[in-house]
């Protein structure tokens, strides 16, 4: 679509009505922006000791929220323009001072004058068009001072650094400067260095030698681009030879282009005595590469790393392998857009004797078969963060029997692989595998292939993953260390663990494990964490068989708050012999409901509640305590009345059921209805009956239930006489000797005529003759049933039934009184009561 410019005018009358519209817009604009800063202030730490002002789009120092006592403040981030004496000078005790990313362009002289203290001075990235050395000279105590990318053109340090005698870290320089000189770091002759860096601008064009002869430090920064002057590099090189490095780094050596001259520019690297060399950004081509391997090859380095360089392809291919030699300790290629850097010469001999290698986000999608050889001296094989696949890496047509000899130590975490029995058979011929990472994929078994894994493999990270219980059909049994913390999990299997009888750290964190079994034995476990799942039982019984533990992370699961519980913790904690790390603060109560979110260690049952040992002795006391006092009881109430019960059984029943027609008669112990209360079968049977007969003795007066009946047969009574009432005193009683209760029956006793029961055997006839006159005659009765299974009780009553009336006056056969009818609820009853 094509746009038509059009002319736009404005005549003076709308300019001067704008003006006014766009000045009140302008006024809007900053009032908010006032209002918006006004809102945000720093964090000041609890101790007064720091301050946090970072990124606050402060324009000047915060003097009134700083209070006097801190020893770090932190104002980066900013938009501060100028440094004055009045920002800082209350602040005596200040050790850490962060400026860097504001917008200073000014540090007056006296700015630190009260800050002579300060260790830590960061000014980088700022726009200070000079080095404010009449500020610094008074911090004599500096140990760090950060001043590189600013705006000043010349890096020559002053007089003031010859003070500066405890400094360790020191960056200089900027965009703007464009030649390093022989004498500008001279004043660095005496002191030295943990890191000193040093920052030109693209315009780099100038450089005197004898620049770093002065200077001493373990670790040397270049951030300068010899895109315009590449020969400058040989030169600078040439000044470090002999110079020893922990660590050579060059930033953008080439910034925006590639090289492509024929001069080797890194021939003094064979002289420079470093540990590590360090290429970070830049633009390296496959001739660059080589060159600076070649001289690398030869020289005293020991590890080289590559770091987020923009990597191509020659344009001219090379015949054969240009690096055979390089022996390195750790290679480290990172942040690589270009894979095809593995194999820059088209071949992978450079690996031959790299005893490290370091491969993180090249995103390389193949491992071809001819690289897996030339990795024979690899020791460390780490190829985490590359977006792996399990095909990208493992190829089953890809001889690897006689490849990876010194293996010890294959990381493969943070990949995209899915298939444990991939792993294990890419990993099945490393035959000195002692440990594995394989954290942060998508592992799992699926049952479709072997598992044969090195049993030389004694330690497996694999936190992480999409583990399943029968994920467990397909790890190692030899190791002796297991973390499967975030893998899902949701259940354990013994048979696993019983085969990794070795295991002396286990780490099962974030899982979702629901029950922890009992009697999982492992006898060299150590150290075990179970924190983050889902289990909310735990008991001695869980860690008992697990004789060496001694560390247990066991929080943040969903604890049933039992007395088992409280008696694991109890042990735990007070034996001492195992740490519970994460003890008190991650273990709360969720269940029962009214204990949620109680602190662990705050719920006590009570002593009592959880000593079983102590609960059984006291069941089983009160348990012997209450049959004591039944039988007791039993023999209090049952014992005495032996003898009157047998005279009933043994003279009243035979006199009374066995004539003819007989009488029916109720005892307890063979007429009561068994499962109901005593007192319901007494007054229901008192109730029933027509006549009722109490067997006066000693002991009846001494039985509570005896007064019991006496008393119903008395309320019997109420409204009538005591006709129904027959006494028969077995033993002679003075009725005065009778306690209060028997009130009604002294005066039975005393108004009413009552039977005495002869001792006399010639006597006991004449007996018999008068109780029948007094029952009278049996009369005819409705059927009832009567249980004859009644339940036994201490109660001495007896009931007598009268039979149904004959109509043949010459009486029954013995046809007729077995076919005769029984009696019913309503039966003629002769209740005896005895003692």
């Amino acid at each position: 679509m094509d746009v038509q410019p059009t002319n736009l005018q404005i005549s003076p009358t709308h300019v001067k009505m704008l003006v006014p519209l766009v000045l009140i817009l302008s006024l809007q604009a900053v009032l908010h922006i006032k209002h918006a800063k006004a809102k945000q202030s720093c964090t000041i730490a609890f101790d007064k000791l720091s301050a946090d002002c970072k990124g606050l789009r402060l324009d000047s120092v915060p003097t009134t929220q700083l209070p006097d006592s801190l020893e770090e403040l932190d104002l980066s981030f900013n938009t501060i323009h100028v440094i004055r004496k009045q920002d800082f000078v209350k602040l005596t005790y200040l050790r850490v001072l962060k400026l860097n990313f504001n917008n200073i362009s000014l540090v007056l002289d006296d700015a630190f004058q009260g800050n002579l203290l300060l260790e830590e001075l960061n000014l980088f990235n700022n726009s200070l068009t000079e080095i404010p050395f009449k500020a610094l000279e008074p911090l004599t105590n500096l140990k760090v001072l950060e001043m590189s990318n600013n705006l000043y053109s010349q890096a020559s340090l002053g007089a003031a650094f010859l003070n500066f005698n405890q400094l360790k870290v020191l960056s200089i320089g900027g965009p703007l400067v464009s030649s390093l000189g022989s004498r500008d770091i001279y004043v660095l002759k005496n002191i030295s260095l943990d890191k000193f860096a040093v920052k030109t601008g693209t315009g780099f064009r100038d450089y005197e030698p004898g620049y770093f002869k002065s200077l001493s430090t373990k670790h040397l920064w270049f951030d300068i681009a010899f895109d315009k002057n590449p020969d400058l590099l040989p030169k600078m090189l040439k000044d470090l030879a002999n110079k020893t490095f922990d660590v050579l780094r060059f930033r953008n050596l080439f910034e925006f282009q590639y090289y492509t001259g024929k001069r080797d520019i890194f021939y003094g690297l064979q002289y420079v005595n470093a540990q590590t060399l360090t290429f970070y950004r830049g633009k390296f081509n496959e001739e660059v590469m080589r060159m600076a391997l070649k001289n690398v090859e030869i020289s005293p380095i020991k590890a080289l790393e590559l770091l987020l360089i923009d990597f191509a392809r020659s344009q001219n291919r090379t015949q054969g392998s240009s690096v055979k030699n390089l022996s390195l300790d750790r290679l480290v290629l990172s942040d690589i857009s270009n894979p095809d850097i593995m194999r820059f010469d088209w071949s992978f001999t450079w690996l031959n004797h790299v005893r490290k290698f370091i491969v993180w986000n090249v995103n390389f999608n193949s491992v071809p078969c001819d690289s897996w050889p030339e990795m024979k001296s690899v020791e460390l094989l780490d190829i985490s963060n590359n977006q792996l696949l399990d095909s990208y890496i493992y190829n089953p047509l890809c001889d690897t029997r006689n490849t990876l000899h010194k293996l010890d130590t294959f990381n493969v975490s943070h990949n995209r692989l899915t298939s444990l029995s991939d792993l294990a058979s890419l990993t099945k011929d490393f035959v000195k595998l002692t440990t594995i990472d394989m954290s942060h994929n998508q592992l799992q078994y699926l049952g479709n292939g072997a598992c044969d894994w090195r049993k030389t493999i004694t330690k497996v990270i694999g936190n992480h993953n999409s583990l399943t219980s029968d994920s467990f059909k397909c790890l190692p049994t030899s190791v002796n260390f297991l973390d499967l913390s975030y893998s899902s999990l949701d259940q354990l299997d013994m048979d696993y663990f019983n085969k990794a009888s070795e295991l002396t750290e286990l780490l099962l964190s974030g899982n979702k494990i629901k029950f922890i079994p009992s009697g999982w034995k492992n006898r060299y476990l150590r150290t075990l964490a179970l924190d983050g799942n889902s289990f909310g039982l735990v008991s001695m019984k869980s860690f008992k068989d697990m004789l060496s533990l001694r560390v247990l992370t066991a929080g943040n699961n969903p604890y049933h708050c039992t007395c088992d519980l409280y008696t694991f913790i109890q042990e735990t904690t007070s034996k001492g012999k195992v740490t519970i790390t994460d003890w008190p603060n991650n273990y709360k109560c969720y269940h029962p409901e009214r204990l949620l979110n109680t602190m662990v260690s705050k719920y006590s049952p009570g002593h009592l509640a959880c000593d079983i040992t102590l609960v059984i002795i006291i069941s089983v006391s009160t348990t012997a305590a209450v049959v004591l006092v039944i039988m007791l009881l039993c023999y209090i109430f049952h014992v005495p009345c032996h003898s009157d019960a047998d005279w009933v059984r043994n003279h009243l029943l035979p006199c009374l059921e066995n004539v003819k027609p007989p009488y029916r008669l109720c005892i307890h112990e063979r007429d009561f209805i068994p499962g109901k209360w005593i007192i319901d079968n007494i007054i229901e049977n008192i109730e029933n009956s027509r006549k009722v007969i109490f067997v006066l003795s000693h002991n009846f007066v001494n039985s509570e239930w005896c007064n019991y009946e006496l008393y119903f047969a008395q309320q019997r009574a109420i409204g009538k006489t005591f006709s129904d009432v027959i006494l028969v005193v077995k033993e002679p009683i003075d009725p005065t000797s009778l306690p209060s209760k028997f009130c009604k029956l002294k005066r039975m006793l005393n108004t009413k005529t009552y039977l005495e029961w002869p001792q006399q055997p010639t006597e006991q006839n004449f007996f018999w003759i008068q109780l029948r006159s007094v029952l009278g005659k049996p009369n005819s009765i409705r059927p009832r049933t009567i249980s004859r299974h009644s339940r036994l009780s201490s109660a001495r009553s007896v009931s007598l039934i009268e039979a149904p009336q004959i109509q043949d006056p010459e009486g029954p056969d013995e046809e007729d009184h077995q076919n005769s009818p029984q009696p019913s609820n309503k039966c003629q009853l002769t209740c005896i009561e005895v003692a």
